[in-house]
């Protein structure tokens, strides 16, 4: 979503505030902008697009100022265009924010009743205005922050700043993540920390319902209730993170090929591979005593929850609901009190999933979050953090972040089914010993890029694309086909592959593609006769299975990947690799715009 960042220094910000909105591309953006005070004036420049077109902006400005605030846009509220790019500006405030004003519509007609008319259609605006309104009544810049927060329903983090006073900048927050920076005679506020790396590893990550008021010499932080509060300083590794493509063509490449170094890095969390054990440290709940157990989360984390599912169930027979997150807590799901609910999302701010995670909480379950940033807000909010060892991911394709939760459900699922009695020491160490092999098998899968390239040059030029997985595979069908629309923009969909003749082989004719997901495990023999079906009906079928499938099959289809050979227990982590290379090889030739696909953004912090 949209990205926040604001400085309040001793020297020259403009270009200051584009570095850090460099680092803040990864979220996804339609448009960008910064404002600054020059002589106590306020002076904005915005551009619509890519960030360059701001630079290029900036390059006939002459800007001085050493307090500024800047935004990358995700259009939610009026489309993407200059005039509705942040910072918004009324009066005498400027504004930056990320979130939704639900109740802007009302506001707006405030608005216009006092003879007021916005000249973006964003909901951003209509906040300036209100506080500006404020001052016009005689109230202080701080008095109109927080007497217009009190209005607004929605999510929402702000940084703002004011004509005339150069020397504060105003942060709230509700719903969207807010971090305020500590540096020497500055301060600073970023929608995270890799927006601050280049100035400071100095945090304090402000709670929901915060607002701070900083100064060059420090700030203040109030919390919901309007108390004053000390928000403890962290030091984070953000600043030594290198964010960038170490010599690939995109940041999409780069992550692919990252996954067996951040395989491992998760993988030694949690695996004792001396003693073939498992330890999942600090859980909130007795696995043993559950009699069930829920997972929520969006995209493609729902579909590492699904995979998730499937070992659990079946290692440790304990029941498990998956929910997408977003649908959770408006179907009222009765969640038994003391039990045990887990939450999975890369960034750690997915708006839903927190919101399921409040939900959860407020029946008495215990919250267990798998999440690739120990320092988000639903980290922050759960009882126990099953961390994933990814690292920054900036393409807004999940890729290595999936195989890393992937890692951690397996390790999960294990623990479960040992504290349930289900397995006994020799069937964990077995298990251990397969997942122990996964980086090298994905280096082995990684081998087999260029003959992947040449089948997603196939692939590209067809309107429509199916994907067939049964059993564990049908969720990693799922997540194959989501990979390949949301970078390439051809329309794919994932099937269970038993489900295909109640309906979808209508789809099928010779200019249908059909991926089949298929190891030679127990399910092999039945998706290969539901591959016949297809067959059949002309389709052009690319099938992926390891060398023993290939060997039985792979002369009747139209394109065979292979896999390496694994334990039919690792293979949902394994397989992903293929489908993340059709999708990525499909995209590069069709030219789209890899790591940040239109429409879409890296971390969804609304509704």
């Amino acid at each position: 979503m949209c990205g926040i960042v604001g400085i309040l220094g001793r020297e020259p910000v403009a270009l200051r505030l584009v570095e850090a909105l460099r680092r803040l591309e990864y979220r996804g953006y339609d448009s960008a902008g910064i404002a600054v005070l020059e002589g106590g004036e306020i002076r904005r420049v915005r551009a619509a697009g890519k960030l360059r077109n701001l630079v290029e902006k900036l390059s006939r400005e002459d800007l001085s100022s050493t307090i500024g605030i800047g935004h990358t846009r995700w259009a939610t509220h009026g489309g993407p265009s200059e005039h509705n790019a942040h910072p918004h500006v009324a009066g005498r405030v400027a504004i930056v924010h990320n979130g939704i004003i639900e109740n802007y519509k009302e506001l707006r007609a405030h608005l216009q009743a006092r003879g007021i008319t916005p000249v973006s259609d964003t909901d951003t605006e209509i906040v300036a205005h209100l506080i500006d309104l404020k001052l016009e009544e005689g109230a202080g810049p701080k008095e109109a922050v927080l007497a217009v927060l009190e209005e607004l329903r929605g999510a929402f983090a702000f940084a703002i700043i004011f004509a005339g006073h150069d020397n504060l900048m105003i942060g709230a927050r509700r719903g969207s993540p807010l971090a305020v920076g500590h540096g020497e005679g500055e301060m600073m506020l970023g929608s995270d920390a890799i927006a601050l790396a280049p100035f400071t590893s100095r945090i304090t990550y402000l709670e929901d319902g915060d607002v701070v008021f900083l100064t060059r010499e420090g700030f203040e932080i109030l919390d919901e209730e309007r108390r004053h509060v000390i928000r403890p300083v962290q030091f984070t590794q953000a600043a030594s993170l290198l964010v960038d493509k170490g010599g690939y063509r995109h940041f999409m490449a780069k992550e692919i090929h990252e996954q067996p170094d951040v395989i491992g890095h998760t993988m030694a969390e949690y695996l004792d591979f001396g003693e073939g054990r498992v330890r999942i440290p600090g859980l909130p709940v007795d696995l043993a005593a559950l009699d069930r157990m829920t997972i929520t989360a969006c995209g493609t984390a729902f579909y590492a929850g699904l995979v998730g599912k499937y070992w659990i169930e079946q290692l440790a027979r304990l029941p498990v609901e998956v929910d997408i997150a977003s649908e959770f807590r408006y179907r009222e799901a009765p969640l038994a009190e003391g039990g045990l609910s887990l939450v999975i999302s890369q960034s750690g701010e997915t708006a839903d999933t927190l919101a399921a995670l409040r939900y959860c909480k407020a029946c008495g379950q215990k919250v267990a979050a798998v999440v690739n940033v120990p320092e988000s807000t639903i980290a922050r909010e759960s009882d126990a953090v099953l961390r994933t060892f990814a690292g920054p991911e900036i393409g807004v394709a999940s890729t290595k972040a999936f195989t890393c939760q992937l890692v951690v459900m397996a390790a999960f699922a294990i623990a479960v089914a040992r504290a349930r009695g289900r397995i006994d020491d020799e069937r964990e160490a077995e298990l251990v010993r397969a997942m122990q092999q996964l980086p090298r098998l994905v280096v082995q899968a990684l081998e087999h890029e260029e003959r992947i390239a040449e089948v997603a040059q196939e692939l590209a030029h067809a309107q429509d694309i199916l994907y067939l997985g049964r059993g564990i595979n049908f969720p990693l069908a799922m997540e194959g086909a989501l990979k390949f629309k949301e970078i390439s923009y051809i329309h794919a969909e994932g099937y269970a592959a038993g489900e295909l003749k109640h309906g979808p082989i209508a789809l099928i004719d010779e200019t249908v593609p059909v991926v089949v997901i298929a190891p030679r495990d127990a399910l092999f023999e039945k998706t290969v006769s539901n591959m016949e079906e297809v067959l059949a009906r002309g389709a052009k079928v690319v099938l992926i299975t390891d060398e023993a499938g290939a060997a039985e099959h792979g002369a009747k289809t139209f394109q065979t990947i292979t896999v390496p050979a694994a334990d039919p227990f690792i293979a949902p982590v394994l397989y992903a690799i293929p489908v993340q290379l059709l999708a990525y090889h499909a995209a590069v030739f069709l030219g789209t715009d890899v790591d940040q696909p239109r429409n879409l953004a890296k971390s969804v912090t609304v509704e």
